[in-house]
């Protein structure tokens, strides 16, 4: 009787799926205690603090916008370490955690907003309630995760390739007669 091996089944590796989206619920509430409008720890302007003043919406985005680059950074970080058995099924699993960590991220800090900030009149313009205006600030942790990445192979190959060539050029010529 033959025995016939089964071929290896690859398991995704889900901890870079769950991680960065948990990761949007502390991110979240960061964005919410610093940006202005929301309780604005970094200005601690009274000017800013009202979502009211047009003046706050963009650096209330670029806010989260530099949140989530740092943690696209610091995702690189892990994804590049080279040792993972199918690294482009992790680079991809990684970038789906980070998308979904940057719209947890988002969610968090709106319900934070709703939860612990003032009432506010967004009859006007709903863009005074604490909320993002820019949408695509949420492709940038996926998008710095992907471009550190990228810039993190380049530096270890070409670490890696002129240790290798070093070696190979000494030994492919010999000594000079």
């Amino acid at each position: 009787m033959t025995n016939f091996a089964r071929p290896s089944r690859r398991l995704l590796p889900w901890s870079l799926l769950l991680v960065p989206a948990a990761a949007g619920i502390p991110a979240g509430i960061l964005w919410w205690l610093l940006a202005p409008g929301g309780l604005n720890l970094v200005t601690r302007d009274p000017a800013l603090a009202s979502g009211s003043a047009p003046l706050v919406w963009l650096p209330r985005d670029l806010t989260l916008a530099g949140i989530l680059v740092l943690a696209g950074c610091l995702l690189a970080v892990f994804l590049a370490d080279g040792k993972r058995p199918d690294p482009q099924a992790a680079l991809l699993t990684g970038l789906v955690g980070a998308l979904a960590g940057s719209v947890v991220a988002w969610g968090t800090g709106v319900l934070a907003a709703r939860l612990w900030g003032p009432a506010v009149d967004a009859s006007a313009n709903a863009s005074i309630a604490f909320s993002l205006r820019a949408w695509p600030v949420l492709l940038l942790w996926p998008a710095a995760t992907a471009v550190s990445v990228f810039v993190l192979e380049l530096i270890g190959a070409g670490g890696r390739k002129g240790d290798a060539g070093r070696a190979g050029t000494a030994d492919a010529f010999g000594a000079v007669k």
